[in-house]
């Protein structure tokens, strides 16, 4: 008789062994190692399709559904496509649940099947009357046992189905508790194929670990056709959602909501928004255009350069890379001269931002002379360009949509590399500084 294979998973990245250890060689957690029960031998998976040739698929449009939440409707790119498996991560207290609440009410007449695995329906339905989001097309269904939820997929045929959250839910028969990385892929492809069969889409609620990363990351960002992530400082109001992932769509979108008493609000102009209480009379301070998928935006960068009372200065950075601040800082004291030895560098980007985009580099290097100088570097507008070892100031893509955006915002000055300039993709009443280096550069801040 065909037997199962005991191993040991890690919880948390999913690394598999046929014995229990105590560090991952993998992520490096220890004691993360759980036994589990594996496939058993000798099984014979049945095959239900045949190979076709290319030639032959059918095409057809994608049909999308459309949220009525601008910012979503955008992230997923132009709205929700039938079929396909979503997942929402963030930190308890981002927005996930609510922000899949009003989804309902925005999808009206359409079905809605809200599985709740973590609050029972009485909470559900405080929620919606908080949020104004009560109608009749939402079905909730407070149940965590798998078969349970396709089969009511299977009876009410919705058009959308919410799981909040992954991690509640269980398939009786894996020999594994909830939440362990076994269930997360089994659940999660089970739902993978109940969004195939009955041609809705699947909006799945994942919580993050310790380190910040989706529980059980690698084996749900691979299965599922999009990911979303909610980032930024929960502090603040308002919340950033970035699609990481997406086949029906472009990747590394952000959109932006407004927290408020009545849920998430759509913000048109995150520049706008970043930009608040921008200090650009104070030394430190400089507005990096960077692109976030296809659109463009303004923030602030923040740089403190301070005598360091300590042996060794420090270097910390808030969402920008920490080596390649450390990388930009070396590019000015060898290339333009200026000392931060014995300096403390703080640099921070405002609003909870991370910025990923090279073409923030030369922003982020105005904002470090501008703070060792203690000279304010308005006059430079927004500075546009990537920085080479060489302290060359290099080629950036989308100059035009970028420079747009800064004209959109009030700024008269901006410096853009030498190298992609083209005189008719300006801006009328914005005044260029070429730069082929970031020695001209630095050299008007004195």
């Amino acid at each position: 008789m065909p037997k199962f294979r005991p191993r040991f998973v890690c919880q948390e990245c999913g690394f598999v062994t046929a014995k229990w250890l105590g560090r991952c060689p993998a992520c490096s957690t220890w004691e993360s190692f759980l036994e589990e029960l594996g496939t058993r031998r000798g099984a014979v998976r049945e095959h239900t399709t045949a190979p076709e040739p290319l030639h032959t698929v059918e095409t057809a449009p994608e049909p999308r559904l459309v949220t009525g939440i601008s910012e979503l409707d955008r992230l997923l790119g132009g709205g929700i496509t039938r079929g396909s498996t979503i997942l929402v991560a963030g930190e308890p207290g981002a927005g996930k649940s609510t922000l899949l609440t009003e989804l309902g009410s925005r999808l009206h007449p359409l079905c809605v099947l809200y599985v709740t695995g973590e609050e029972s329906v009485q909470q559900v339905r405080m929620r919606a009357d908080r949020l104004g989001a009560v109608t009749e097309n939402t079905l909730l269904f407070a149940e965590t046992n798998l078969d349970a939820i396709v089969e009511a997929a299977h009876d009410t045929k919705p058009d959308v189905v919410v799981v909040d959250s992954i991690q509640t839910v269980y398939r009786p028969d894996v020999e594994s508790a909830p939440g362990s990385v076994t269930q997360i892929r089994e659940c999660t492809a089970a739902i993978l194929r109940l969004t195939r069969q009955i041609q809705s889409a699947a909006f799945l609620v994942g919580h993050v670990t310790r380190s910040g990363s989706i529980a059980g990351p690698r084996v749900m960002e691979h299965l599922v056709d999009t990911v979303l992530y909610f980032e930024g400082d929960q502090r603040a109001g308002y919340r950033i959602l970035r699609a990481v992932k997406n086949r029906f769509g472009s990747t590394n979108e952000i959109g932006v909501f407004e927290m408020g008493q009545r849920g998430l609000t759509p913000v048109e102009n995150p520049s706008a928004l970043f930009l608040v209480g921008h200090g650009g009379g104070c030394s430190g301070s400089s507005v990096a255009s960077v692109l976030q998928g296809s659109r463009p935006v303004l923030v602030e960068v923040q740089a403190l350069v301070a005598s360091s009372s300590y042996s060794t200065p420090q270097r910390t950075s808030s969402g920008f890379d920490l080596r390649r601040l450390q990388l930009l800082l070396a590019v000015l004291e060898k290339r333009e001269g200026l000392s931060f030895a014995g300096q403390d560098v703080f640099l921070k980007v405002a609003g909870g931002v991370n910025l990923s985009d090279p073409a923030a580099d030369l922003a982020v290097v105005v904002a470090l002379a501008s703070s060792l100088l203690e000279t304010p570097a308005h006059k430079l507008g927004v500075p546009v360009g990537e920085v080479g070892l060489g302290g060359e100031v290099r080629h950036v893509s989308r100059l035009d949509i970028r420079l747009k955006e800064v004209a959109q915002m009030g700024f008269k000055h901006a410096v853009v590399p030498n190298s992609n300039y083209k005189t008719g993709a300006i801006p009328a009443d914005l005044e260029i500084i070429r730069a082929d280096t970031t020695g001209p550069v630095l050299d008007m801040l004195g």
